[in-house]
């Protein structure tokens, strides 16, 4: 046993599994074995592994300047340029862009800008957060507490209060909707209790409303039609802010540019992005605002003296010049329109598992998606932990594919963008047997 303490893992089943090396979209154990990462790292690698264009703009950028910061007054032109791409594609009005590390702290960061943002208008009691059941946000202390997920709130005693964090009902009609509740019933009732919330709480005390276009860790939930367009609506009315955490669903991942343009999200406030954006080459992320935003802060900050927030690796020239090499690959080689095409293959192919007897729903978008591991598909019911998930976890992995377990036992698909329809078919095919495998070992005490 080594001495990391390791990130989202259970102390009593550490070091199960040690990724030698990467090829395309294969890693490959340290006794040589080859597993297709079918859940693109951590939803992650959209280019694969050992792309040599993305190492050789790295070992450029290190041979030139290995790092510079961007504090007072300094930067350089690997930022700038970054910056100016990002704002060129994403849907917010004039969008200014503050790096980070993470998507964990660029929601952080998001927190800070809402509060220095009311303050400057003159509005320091508009600071609540409006965040989801079942949503992931990241997992420090500020971003934790928009976090939803038990796993990630048991034990850590998150200041949610103090922060000023409300939830919501999640907009997942498989597990959501009453008894002989339509879709658009369920849209119109979980949507009326999101204005309710906000007329009770007084809608001068909240600022901002947090969603994932289309979930992740929570089991890839895909909203309804017309659930996005009604909530936008009620936060118009409001004066809320629409923040789109687009951690996972940006740069392809849904078969369009962003999981904005899928869900018909209309010019966000505000967005978050990471993974993708550098294919996961080097830890970047990036905070974007409205320019309105940004203009309001530029007086205040000025009478302080500076800015105060800002992390060492904020813009790391190397990151960005992966990145900026990242986002040329995407655009020339349209990875955005292969990944759609092969996204609707995919999509085909896992509704096929619909009538297997352990799958109560097939979910997804693009390259994303979940299979719903049921006890009783008539009834819907759960199972009693997440062992068979873990179960048909292993069993993937036994026959050479790597997926997550997510919100209990569904089974999170994600591979890299590059995936071709063949290897959807070995995905396909190393699936079935694996969840073949776990019916078989599935027994009434599970149930």
């Amino acid at each position: 046993m080594s001495a990391v303490i390791y990130p989202t893992t259970n102390f009593k089943a550490i070091e199960q599994l040690v990724i030698d090396r990467g090829e395309g979209i294969y890693v490959y154990d340290k006794d040589g074995k080859q597993y297709l990462e079918g859940m693109a790292g951590l939803w992650c690698t959209s280019l694969g592994y050992g792309n040599q264009e993305i190492i050789a703009a790295s070992n450029e950028q290190m041979k030139k300047m290995s790092f510079t910061h961007m504090f007072g007054g300094k930067t350089h032109q690997a930022g700038i340029d970054l910056a100016n791409r990002l704002a060129e594609m994403v849907p917010v009005e004039n969008a200014k862009v503050f790096f980070g590390n993470s998507g964990s702290d660029a929601n952080d960061t998001h927190i800070k800008l809402l509060r220095y943002y009311f303050n400057a208008l003159g509005k320091p009691e508009k600071r609540k957060i409006i965040t989801r059941e079942r949503a992931y946000h990241g997992v420090t202390v500020a971003a934790g507490s928009l976090t939803s997920l038990p796993a990630n709130l048991t034990h850590f005693d998150s200041p949610i209060d103090a922060l000023g964090i409300l939830r919501t009902d999640h907009p997942h009609y498989y597990r959501g909707a009453n008894n002989g509740e339509s879709e658009a019933e369920f849209v119109n009732r979980i949507t009326n209790n999101l204005e309710q919330l906000i007329v009770r709480e007084g809608p001068e005390t909240i600022a901002a409303f947090i969603a994932e276009p289309i979930t992740g860790a929570s089991g890839v939930i895909v909203p309804p039609a017309g659930y996005y367009e009604k909530v936008q609506t009620i936060l118009q009315r409001y004066n809320i802010l629409f923040w789109a955490d687009e951690v996972i669903t940006g740069f392809g991942r849904t078969g369009n540019d962003f999981g904005c343009t899928t869900m018909n999200i209309k010019q966000p406030d505000m967005m978050t992005l990471a993974k993708q954006m550098s294919s996961a080459y080097y830890p970047i992320s990036a905070s974007i605002i409205r320019s309105e935003l940004y203009e309001a802060m530029v007086e205040l900050s000025s009478k302080v003296g500076v800015f105060g927030h800002g992390y060492t690796y904020s813009g790391h020239p190397v990151g960005c010049a992966i990145a900026l090499k990242v986002l040329e690959i995407y655009q020339r080689d349209n990875i955005f329109k292969t990944a759609a095409s092969t996204g609707d293959y995919l999509q085909r192919r896992l509704k096929a598992f619909s009538d297997h007897p352990l799958v109560g729903e097939v979910r997804g978008k693009g390259m994303i998606a979940a299979l719903e591991l049921v006890a009783n598909k008539t009834t819907k019911a759960a199972f009693t932990d997440g062992s068979v998930g873990a179960k048909a976890v292993l069993a993937c992995q036994h026959n050479g594919l790597i997926v997550r377990a997510v919100a209990g036992n569904s089974l999170a698909l994600c591979p890299p963008l590059i995936t071709t329809e063949a290897q959807v078919d070995e995905i396909m095919e190393k699936l079935g047997k694996a969840l073949d495998s776990t019916l078989e070992h599935t027994t009434l005490s599970d149930r």
